[in-house]
């Protein structure tokens, strides 16, 4: 599997985090990861580019078009989830990802940054 950084899905969350698009929840990211349907819906109501924008990783080997092809999911569409950042950082490294795992670790910093509360 050749697996690369989606930078674009980088910027997007970053500017998700910037807008206090974020849920700073400590479950477990199987509880709040975009089931199958979920997924199907979303690629009903919106394009492809859109869905890429969610997930940190793209298998090159995949066809553009079809989800398959986006890996590591950080959101439930709506939000970046911490825990979700948090799987996609231990995938990544399990798997060998480095460029995707930094991403995700500095991602996690931005929203923990920006969800921590004022002094």
């Amino acid at each position: 599997m050749s697996v690369i950084l989606n930078k674009a899905a980088v910027a997007f969350a970053y500017n998700l985090i910037k807008n206090d698009r974020i849920t700073n929840d400590a479950g477990h990211w199987r509880q709040h990861n975009p089931n199958t349907a979920t997924e199907d819906t979303y690629l009903e109501r919106h394009q492809i580019g859109e869905y890429a924008l969610w997930h940190l990783g793209e298998d090159q080997n995949e066809d553009a078009s079809i989800g398959k092809r986006y890996k590591f999911p950080y959101g439930d569409f709506k939000t970046v989830h911490r825990d979700g950042l948090i799987a996609t950082k231990e995938r990544a490294a399990q798997h060998g990802y480095r460029d995707i795992e930094q991403a995700a670790t500095a991602l996690l910093a931005a929203l923990e940054a920006k969800a921590a509360p004022s002094k």
